[in-house]
């Protein structure tokens, strides 16, 4: 399997957008969600690096942070950053499906 580089680039960018809230408005909470589901979402890129991919952390962590970003923006209605962090984690949950359904075993498919 070939190194998952849209899915550290998407673990680069949480932690990134961590950092950033932090320096931005000092928020402790957004640097330490930041920090936290990026690091979870580098090592969910690195097991769905591997051969055969294990998807499961990566789409669990994008589906857990495209829920709780869209609420967050749902109740701001402010796109940024709430929309853009719950719009790429959508787009990484659907390409961690489309890609890898046949490793993930909650949609019908036996995990090798």
């Amino acid at each position: 399997m070939a190194i998952d580089f849209i899915g550290y680039a998407y673990a680069a960018t949480v932690a990134a957008g961590g950092i950033f809230g932090y320096v931005k408005a000092a928020s402790v909470p957004s640097l330490a969600a930041g920090l936290t589901f990026g690091v979870v979402l580098g090592y969910g890129a690195y097991l769905t690096s591997q051969d055969p991919p294990k998807p499961m952390l990566q789409v669990g962590t994008s589906l857990a942070l495209a829920g709780l970003m869209g609420a967050r923006w749902a109740r701001s209605g402010k796109f940024m950053p709430p929309g853009v962090v719950c719009v790429l984690s959508a787009a990484v949950l659907i390409r961690g499906l489309l890609f890898h359904h046949q490793y993930l075993p909650l949609i019908g498919h036996k995990a090798d």
